[in-house]
């Protein structure tokens, strides 16, 4: 592959060459979750900037260490929540900066798809494979929608579905109370027919909604006391989504500033994800932040 694609690349299997070039500033270690904790801090004490695979981490203690350190490092560490930069979550990040939703009252996602592809593979030895691998990206988003506000609890549960062949269960859905407003997520991924996202942002000022094809949703509206806008959208998550993550570290290292996709505060993101998995395994409501370390 390097020979036919990419032929004046330099391929090694010893990540220690790349720390130790200097021509080499930044990496991205799209490394599964334990290997990967190593070498985020080997790449920081080499005084590199990080782009980390998600999700982030499995220990927040660890997460806030790595944290720590590039900041005592001077470096940069980013996560690749490529979601963000999907073109109707990066207008509705675009809208909030903007405020043109005011106080944000509810934010309700739902996704049907079929994601039975994972039968036979790795994936399919991770039980909660929509909670942790997949909503990730749905958590951060809420995380993104509700700011600063404080998460109080959150109540997961997940299911198997008639004729599943899969181990995991495909049926999966939390509710994220937050000290005002609430958000709702929905994980059907058993769906064979007509599969289709939605997402819709309520606030004081106004309302988000977008719809359309999973992970590709293309009607995008807002709606204010000003009327409605119907949003034209360019480009897609696949491959627009992961070339804005590393983007967005590169600019932050060209400004100097902390990457809108910073580890630190990535973190918020985990605790709702782990709170969610505690949630469904337990049947109880969990506080985010409680749950510093999930198994997978």
């Amino acid at each position: 592959m390097r020979d036919e694609y990419f032929p004046e690349a330099i391929v090694t299997d010893d990540a220690e060459e790349i720390f130790a070039r200097e021509d080499i500033e930044v990496v991205d270690l799209a490394l599964h979750p334990a290997p990967r904790l190593t070498l985020i801090k080997r790449a920081l004490e080499a005084d590199k900037h990080v782009l980390s695979q998600k999700p982030f981490v499995t220990d927040i203690r660890e997460g806030r260490k790595l944290v720590e350190l590039a900041q005592q490092r001077g470096r940069k560490l980013a996560v690749n929540q490529n979601g963000r930069w999907a073109p109707y979550f990066s207008y509705l990040r675009q809208v909030l900066k903007n405020d043109l939703l005011g106080d944000i009252v509810s934010c309700d996602i739902h996704i049907a798809w079929d994601h039975t592809w994972i039968k036979g593979t790795h994936f399919e030895n991770i039980h909660h494979i929509l909670l942790y691998d997949f909503a990730i990206h749905w958590f951060d988003m809420v995380s993104c929608v509700f700011g600063e506000s404080c998460p109080t609890q959150v109540f997961a549960n997940t299911s198997r579905v008639p004729d599943q062949d899969v181990e995991p269960p495909l049926s999966a859905g939390a509710l994220v109370s937050f000290d005002a407003g609430q958000a709702s997520l929905n994980f059907h991924a058993a769906t064979q027919f007509s599969p289709a996202e939605t997402t819709v942002v309520t606030g004081t000022k106004g309302t988000f909604r977008s719809t359309g094809p999973v992970c590709a949703n293309d009607q995008v509206t807002l709606t204010t006391a000003e009327g409605e806008a119907v949003v034209p959208l360019d480009g897609n998550w696949f491959n627009d989504g992961f070339a804005g993550a590393m983007g967005e570290l590169l600019c932050a290292i060209e400004e100097d500033r902390e990457p809108e996709n910073s580890a630190k505060e990535n973190l918020r993101s985990l605790e709702l994800c782990f709170a969610a998995m505690t949630s469904a395994d337990s049947g109880q409501p969990i506080k985010p932040g409680g749950i510093l370390d999930i198994t997978i």
